[in-house]
């Protein structure tokens, strides 16, 4: 039986429970991700589109494992920083597996809001895409700053919705079969353009897209009742529930349509569920599909202020992104300046440029995260925490190394943009705080609360 864990001490109110945590990472992990690409994970890899939804979740669990053993044992805000802070003790490194991390974030957000106001939207609303998208990323601002505890009670009904959703298009599937239409033979049947292989790393790589959300949680560790304890079974427990349901998805699409149409639609679900036949309203599931962007978008940018305000916390970003709202105890720094900065990356690319760039980014934070597991395995802690076997890490490792040869030029371009952007900004960081003559060492606390002291 495991010791009872200490207590946590932080300026961050503990108020996400075991419930609470596991639907925000299932929120964070279901999302655009199946509702607007597995259209195009259907264009690489043909009617077998369930093969690489499980192999993706097979990839995703093999480094969620890492993330578990390092979450439970340094509960911090800054996640992954934190854990390269700790093994490599290297402030450049530290730094950049933070920025990476925290430009997935925002490049992430970007690219959702782009999806909120594209297709989906138009049943509703025929409004220029930009501007909407610029004023959905402002309103998921307000509710970041609003509170943790409100976006993730947010959080709960949207996931509900979400689920709810994606349920409808299997069971729909499943009486559009029981009655005799549909395709089921398409479910085994590979784009005749490339090999199986290939296709299917390919399309893994896209749909390796739609499970990377669950990293965002190590940075809300600070803000988790017994996170020592609730933490691995929220965490596999949802990454498993994501993945049947992906897998019933694609089962369902591809026996509803062709892969030709399926990758020819910005919504493919909604063309799966009009090929039912049962006459449910477009305006309905275009309904279902906001409201799912529009989660995976406030979970996104709860994770990076968060990350922003832990990575301030370490000394690798000004100490301003420490500030917290006296009363609502929520980094308004943090939260005003990841927002501007997804609203600038809306304008670089489109949803499936700017997913890429994100596995891309996530792929050296994973690969951090599971070197690190390896190197503080020597560092004890006094409570207990969760372990995984040495061989699971070294399997993570490899499967980042596969899925970085998978991307493309363009990817690569985009993502050492980002990361020169981000070495201006350590070194710019560096200088302000020798200029101020700040002595403070990496790790040690010292962002500051304005107005007020908060409870501990």
């Amino acid at each position: 039986m495991n010791r009872p864990a200490r207590p946590q001490t932080s300026k961050l109110k503990q108020s996400i429970t075991g419930p609470l945590l596991f639907l925000f990472i299932l929120g964070d992990v279901l999302g655009a991700g199946i509702y607007a690409l597995v259209g195009k994970v259907a264009g690489e890899v043909g009617g077998a589109v369930w093969i690489p939804l499980a192999l993706a979740l097979f990839l995703a669990m093999l480094t969620a494992a890492s993330y578990a053993e390092l979450v439970t044992k340094y509960p911090k805000a800054g996640g992954a920083a934190v854990f390269a802070e700790r093994a490599f003790k290297v402030p450049l490194i530290s730094f950049l597996v933070g920025f990476c991390m925290l430009a997935a974030g925002v490049t992430s957000a970007a690219g959702l809001s782009l999806a909120f106001a594209g297709d989906y939207l138009k049943p509703f609303l025929d409004v220029p895409a930009t501007p909407t998208a610029l004023l959905f990323l402002l309103l998921i601002a307000l509710l970041n700053a609003r509170g943790v505890k409100e976006s993730v009670r947010a959080n709960v009904v949207m996931t509900v919705i979400e689920v709810s959703g994606l349920v409808l298009v299997i069971v729909l599937v499943g009486l559009m079969f029981g009655r005799g239409d549909g395709d089921v033979s398409r479910v085994v049947e590979f784009n005749p353009a490339v090999s199986p292989g290939a296709g299917i790393l390919a399309a893994s790589l896209l749909a390796y897209y739609s499970f990377v959300g669950f990293e965002t949680s190590a940075n809300v560790a600070e803000e988790v009742r017994d996170v020592h304890r609730v933490y691995p079974k929220a965490l596999f427990g949802a990454l498993l529930t994501a993945g049947g349901i992906y897998i019933l998805i694609g089962l369902a699409s591809s026996i509803a349509l062709p892969a030709s149409d399926l990758n020819s639609s910005s919504g493919p679900l909604l063309q799966v569920v009009q090929a039912t036949g049962f006459g449910v309203p477009d305006w309905v599931f275009g309904l279902v599909a906001l409201i799912a962007v529009a989660n995976g978008a406030l979970l996104t940018m709860i994770m990076a202020s968060r990350l922003a305000f832990g990575m301030a916390e370490q000394s690798l970003l000004p100490a301003g992104m420490g500030r917290v709202l006296p009363k609502r105890r929520t980094p308004w720094v943090a939260i005003a300046v990841t927002t501007l900065a997804a609203m600038a990356l809306t304008a670089t690319g489109d949803l499936g440029s700017l997913a890429e760039t994100v596995v891309l980014l996530l792929l050296f934070v994973f690969i951090s995260t599971n070197v690190a597991v390896l190197v503080l395995r020597k560092d004890r802690v006094e409570h207990e925490h969760f372990r995984v076997h040495v061989i699971i890490p070294c399997l993570a490792l490899a499967s980042c190394a596969l899925l970085l040869f998978q991307q493309d030029a363009e990817i690569w371009l985009r993502a050492a943009i980002l990361l020169g952007i981000g070495l201006v900004l350590f070194f710019f960081t560096r200088w302000i705080q020798a200029r101020k003559g700040s002595n403070y060492p990496a790790g040690e606390n010292h962002a500051t609360v304005e107005k007020e002291p908060l409870e501990s």
